[in-house]
């Protein structure tokens, strides 16, 4: 049975989401970030990265997010996509992993979790999320789905992050964005999202963001010896 360590956030989100939309058996493995769990020599072991998520099959480890979606379609040959569309496919989990991803996290820590207000950071990486939701807003203009005419991991992927517009960007923010509001809502609205949501609850994961969280999160800001 596939062991899928987890935390409620974007990247380990979208794994939820296949899994529960396949119907994959698998064995939760709660992964506290916020109390640095990630760092442990068990969990280094699994991802080297110390990041969620990460999973076991078999004896085999997969981690990173785009990593595990591509590895679970090709392996039950769910979600994948035609394969006259793989190159599409690929490049729109390439834009999401190196991308949307990647700024939409450092615009929410430098708006939110930052110690202190940088301006010029604020400005840079809001300002790039934004662009990444420009691209998507016109690829999604007269399209129903991210690739192809059929839901695929490149949807999975997507909305991981959109779903969390509101930090990224602001409230209400994906209203400036009509075609993708569209397109999120649509597969927001599918039954396997609830189900998804629905499993952290009886989890009791941290969530205070105190000094414990900042080292947890963010060794690198801390002197090693303090």
């Amino acid at each position: 049975m596939l062991k899928f360590y987890f935390h409620q956030t974007p990247n380990p989100m979208k794994v939820a989401l296949f899994l529960e939309e396949t119907g994959l058996p698998y064995e939760l493995v709660a992964v506290d970030t916020l109390k640095g769990e990630q760092h442990t020599p068990e969990y280094r072991a699994i991802n080297p990265n110390g990041k969620t998520p990460a999973l076991e099959d078999d004896g085999k480890r997969v981690f990173d997010s785009t990593a595990i979606l591509m590895y679970l379609s090709e392996k039950t040959g769910k979600l994948a996509g035609q394969p006259e569309d793989r190159s599409e496919m690929l490049s729109w989990l390439m834009f999401v992993a190196s991308g949307l991803g990647p700024f939409s996290g450092q615009s929410v820590h430098f708006r939110h979790k930052a110690p202190e207000k940088i301006p010029y950071a604020i400005n840079r990486y809001l300002r790039e999320a934004e662009r990444h939701y420009e691209v998507l807003d016109t690829h999604l203009e007269g399209r129903e789905y991210m690739v192809g005419d059929s839901y695929t991991i490149a949807d999975i992927s997507t909305w991981g992050w959109i779903d969390k517009s509101t930090f990224v960007l602001g409230e209400d923010s994906l209203d400036n964005y009509p075609n993708l509001k569209r397109w999120f809502d649509s597969i927001d609205a599918r039954p396997a999202v609830q189900k998804a949501r629905d499993i952290p609850k009886g989890i009791d994961f941290k969530t205070d963001f105190d000094d414990v969280a900042a080292r947890a999160l963010y060794p690198q800001n801390f002197d090693k010896n303090s």
